[in-house]
């Protein structure tokens, strides 16, 4: 037997079938390009397998690619079709006319129900050949089996609900060992568990008064809140009847697992939906997209036609039913062709597929319209069956001797113009979002409707998601009496455009702004001003101009902006858009112009330019002072005081006295806080303390010190500054710091003897004869104008210089000498004394005088004796090498040797001293070879005090015991850079 799936032969489907409906040609969406193919391939295509089975096929049906097909010889091929060459023939229990009723196969393809004529009902899963009996279903001719759909064990097949031709309903769980459960329990106890109509002898019947047969059965679960109950919904179909049962059921129920559902319709009260017209049979389909959890929709061959709908588990369709958007789907009927009815059908998302004995017809669920029709030749039989694999979503039909395997090609592709024609936009656009000029046709006209039912907001929003004419559309909103949806429509086209269309975004700003100022302008002028809405259309405007992209066009053509406001009048959001871009300038001026100062400075403070702080602080200065000098040291170290002079200078001493003190406290708060040192700052804050506040100035003068590199005002300026407003304490002092102490203390008589006498005490304690003087001044100014001969006689123990004969002669003539008696006295004993203290220094000199001779005359006659051993201290050589110095501490040195220690620690001018002494020493000593024999005396003179002079440089005192070794103690024993390298010598 040859392979199914090995061989295909390619019939010409077009000679054979009638495509019943033309192709919907889509128009060309404004600014696209049809690149369609004139020929499309159609949704459906037929072919043949070439496969001839050894007898008449019967029964074929697919699930999960396992295809089984049953002969008219019982005998079962059952095949895998990723493995079409490994193929299974399983044969039946033969009895005599006994032939396959129905064959049943679960989604998974495991496991499969025979149903014979004879009322004997077989199990196979699929890992057993050897088909076994449903003994408690002997006598019961299975019309329909509703698999459960959460079952995924290849052993058992769970829960399932099996429908006879008698109208009655069970329930079983079979397993591959062989035995089957009928509900747990024996036939009998079942029928008493499930016995829900008046005749105690009959189980559930649908048909109740006659017996009809089920022909459909479905079951599944659906969404529930609860944690100890499932709850499921099941479809039972008969010739004429379409039932419903929506139920709980527990979860920790024995079995049977339905019957606590089906209780629930004891009293009769079962769902259902009756259609006249019955042809003794029909067939119920489900429909379940591959990787869905939930069935989606259902179809219902019956009399009258394919009865139709979605499945709803959200409960929105009733608490009894689960079925939504249900119609009659009529059978497509040709005048000339007789009346036939189905055989059988299949579902797929937007498709039934109808078999007839000879031919295939495909209808829309959509649009209700044939779309396809196949008519089969006499030679390939008459058809007998159709099924589809509801995992693989592939459809098979056959007769008796063929087998035809449908191929569907993109079913959706014209789903969105039937959806479109239904003015259904939504599902519409879901259909065509791969193909924008499809996705564009929606949307045109989805804004058209819109139109046309008077929601322009919203049409103008799909209007601008098209590619439709921008002039055509807006011509059209234009002519609207409001202009809220132009307003849109503009905006949304604004938003799809790239950054780099400057241009258009550029036009469409500036008319959008057009747009909302005339809006603002008309509501102005009918009072609306205060209204919510105007104030809602305002703020709409200002968040426009504050979009990033539109904020960025407006900046960069910011005096159209502002010409566009400015014609309309429109201060406030004038002022609003300066401040968005920034403008301060412009804002401030405007503040300043209505004399709103306390505005203009609040925009001042909201930015960062400290230029703009500057130029606009002299005239705040002016009216708000207290407030301006509040910002200016809120900015603290960001504002430089200097600049802020002008602003400063402003004071009118006769007009603002409060500006001036503001400006005393900004100036100390630089000063104290900020420690500037500007002189400018320093000499402008003496001055407004000359003017205002003299009490303290003095304070300032004596924070600021007596050293005058540290003093940061101008002594000139304070000079005159203070002389002017006659502050003689000021000056005073400002004249000791620059030194002029005459001057000083000439003014400080003027004010008190005591500052005088302070004064007078301020030179260097060196520059007696400077002091004697002031403090002359002093005693003559008491004398002559004072008149105070005792308070004069006191300067001679307040001044240690001053004696009683440098004060007599400013002492009038009539003075007695009563007044100054002491004082002479004291004196004369004071010369006495001084005079009996040169005498013992003197006597103390001449001892001196005499020791020291003596101490020559020795050290004339003293000696050392030098071996011929003995080597320098400096540099451990022989010391007889070379010329050589010898100290009284026996210290004995090479001279260049001694020269060389000594160097480093002598004075830069003594280093070129001594240098320039070695010059000439080498000179002489060279010019004295070449001129043996000749006499030089004056040269030898000059080479010996060249000489002298040498020595007292260098060899002064000994190296190691003299002064230079102790002033030496805190030098480090290695210079900085022979650290590292001593360093690495040790290492």
């Amino acid at each position: 037997m040859a392979s199914i799936l090995d061989q295909y032969e390619e019939e010409s489907a077009r000679a054979t079938s009638i495509s019943s409906v033309t192709p919907i040609q889509v128009p060309i969406g404004p600014g696209y390009i049809d690149a369609r193919t004139d020929l499309d391939t159609p949704i459906f295509s037929k072919k043949k397998i070439n496969f001839k089975p050894s007898d008449p096929l019967t029964h074929v049906v697919v699930s999960s690619n396992f295809l089984v097909m049953a002969m008219s010889n019982n005998l079962l091929l059952r095949l895998d079709l990723e493995h079409p060459d490994q193929q299974e023939e399983i044969e039946l229990p033969k009895a005599s006319e006994d032939k396959v009723y129905r064959l049943f196969l679960d989604p998974t393809g495991k496991h499969l129900i025979i149903c014979m004529e004879s009322t004997e009902n077989l199990y196979l899963s699929r890992n057993s050949r050897k088909p076994r009996s449903i003994g408690k279903l002997k006598g019961h001719l299975v019309n329909a089996v509703a698999w459960n759909l959460q079952n995924t064990n290849e052993n058992t097949t769970g829960a399932i609900l099996l429908g006879t031709s008698r109208g009655l309903i069970f329930e079983t769980e079979l397993t591959d060992s062989g035995d089957s459960r009928f509900f747990q329990g024996s036939l009998d106890q079942y029928l008493k568990q499930f016995k829900l109509l008046v005749k105690s002898d009959e189980l559930f019947n649908l048909a109740k008064d006659k017996i009809v047969p089920i022909t459909g059965l479905e079951f599944d679960r659906m969404p529930s809140d609860s944690m100890t109950e499932y709850k499921y919904y099941i479809l039972a179909t008969t010739p004429g009847r379409l039932y419903q049962f929506v139920g709980n059921v527990s979860k920790s129920t024995d079995p049977p697992l339905f019957q606590q559902l089906f209780m629930q319709y004891e009293s009769g009260a079962e769902q259902f939906l009756e259609l006249p017209g019955e042809f003794g049979y029909s067939e119920l389909t489900m429909y379940r997209p591959r990787h869905a959890k939930c069935v989606k929709s259902f179809a219902w061959m019956t009399g009258p036609g394919v009865y139709h709908g979605e499945i709803d588990v959200s409960g929105t369709a009733g608490p009894q039913s689960v079925t939504v958007n249900t119609k009659l789907i009529r059978y497509p009927r040709d005048g000339d062709e007789k009346s036939q009815n189905p055989l059988s059908m299949v579902m797929t998302e937007f498709h039934v597929l109808l078999l007839f004995p000879d031919r295939l017809k495909v209808m829309c669920v959509l649009n209700e319209q044939l779309i396809y029709e196949d008519v089969f030749p006499d030679r390939f039989g008459r058809l007998l069956g159709l099924c589809s694999d509801p995992v693989k979503g592939t459809i098979w039909a056959f007769t008796g001797q063929s087998i035809f395997k449908y191929k569907v090609t993109r079913e959706a592709r014209d789903v969105w113009q039937m959806y479109l024609d239904k003015n259904e936009f939504e599902l519409a656009k879901e259909y065509c979002r791969d193909n924008v000029a499809q996705l564009d046709r929606v949307l045109t006209k989805q804004a058209e409707y819109l139109f046309e039912k008077g929601e322009y907001q919203e049409s103008a929003m799909m209007y601008a998601q098209t590619q439709n004419s921008f002039e055509e559309i807006a011509l059209k909103f234009i002519k609207l009496d409001g202009k809220d949806a132009l307003k849109s429509f503009i905006q949304k086209k604004l938003s799809a455009l790239r950054p780099q269309d400057k241009t258009q975004i550029t036009m469409l700003v500036t008319w959008l702004i057009e747009i909302f100022l005339n809006q603002l302008g008309e509501m102005k002028e009918q009072g609306q001003d205060e209204s919510d809405e105007y104030r809602k259309v305002q703020e709409e405007f200002r968040m426009f101009l504050a979009q990033p992209k539109n904020k960025e066009c407006v900046s960069n053509n910011r005096g159209v902006v502002y010409d566009l406001i400015a014609s309309h009048g429109d201060v406030e959001d004038m002022v609003f858009f300066a401040v968005l871009m920034r403008d301060f300038e412009k804002v401030i001026t405007h503040h300043i112009q209505h004399d709103n100062y306390k505005g203009a400075l609040g925009q001042l403070s909201k930015q960062t330019d400290t230029e703009l702080v500057y130029k606009f602080s002299p005239l705040l200065m002016q009216y708000i002072p207290k407030e301006t000098v509040s910002l200016w040291i809120s900015l603290r170290d960001n504002l430089e005081p200097i600049k802020l002079i002008p602003a400063l200078v402003q004071y009118d001493h006769n007009k603002n006295r409060e500006q001036g003190n503001e400006a005393i406290k900004y100036l100390e708060f630089c000063i104290e806080q900020l420690d500037n040192k500007d002189q400018a700052i320093h000499n402008y804050l003496l001055s407004l303390y000359a003017k205002l506040k003299p009490d303290q100035l003095m304070t300032y003068l004596n924070i600021q010190g007596t050293d005058e590199d540290t003093i940061c005002y101008d002594l000139k300026y304070a000079l005159r500054l203070c002389a002017e407003h006659g502050h003689k304490k000021a000056c005073v002092h400002i004249y000791s710091l620059m030194g002029l102490y005459e001057e000083a203390v000439d003014l400080a008589l003027q004010v008190d003897v005591e500052l005088a006498k302070q004064q007078a005490d301020k030179p260097d304690e060196d520059d007696n004869d400077l002091r004697k003087k002031l403090w002359l001044r002093i005693a003559r100014h008491v004398v002559e104008e004072e008149k105070d001969v005792k308070r004069a006689m006191e300067f001679l123990h307040d001044c240690e210089l001053l004696k009683i004969e440098d004060i007599l002669p400013f002492f009038p003539d009539f003075v007695t000498i009563d007044h100054f008696k002491d004082a002479i006295v004291t004196s004369l004993q004071e010369y006495n004394h001084h005079i009996e203290q040169l005498k013992e220094e003197m006597d103390d000199a001449t001892k001196s005088a005499e020791e020291i001779r003596k101490e020559i005359q020795s050290f004339r006659n003293k000696y050392a004796f030098v071996s011929a051993t003995d080597k320098c201290a400096a540099c451990n050589f022989p010391l007889m090498a070379r010329s050589f110095y010898l100290f009284p501490c026996h210290h004995k040195f090479h001279s260049d040797c001694l020269i060389g220690e000594v160097l480093p620690n002598l004075t830069s001018k003594k280093r070129q001293r001594v240098e320039e002494l070695q010059r000439k020493v080498a000179e002489n000593e060279d010019s004295r070879a070449l001129s043996v024999g000749v006499r030089g005396d004056n040269s030898t003179d000059k080479s010996k005090d060249t000489k002298a002079e040498l020595d007292d440089l260098v060899a002064s005192e000994c190296i190691y015991c003299g002064d230079l070794m102790v002033r030496s103690i805190d030098q480090p024993f290695l210079d900085e850079g022979d650290e590292d390298l001593v360093l690495s010598g040790w290492l």
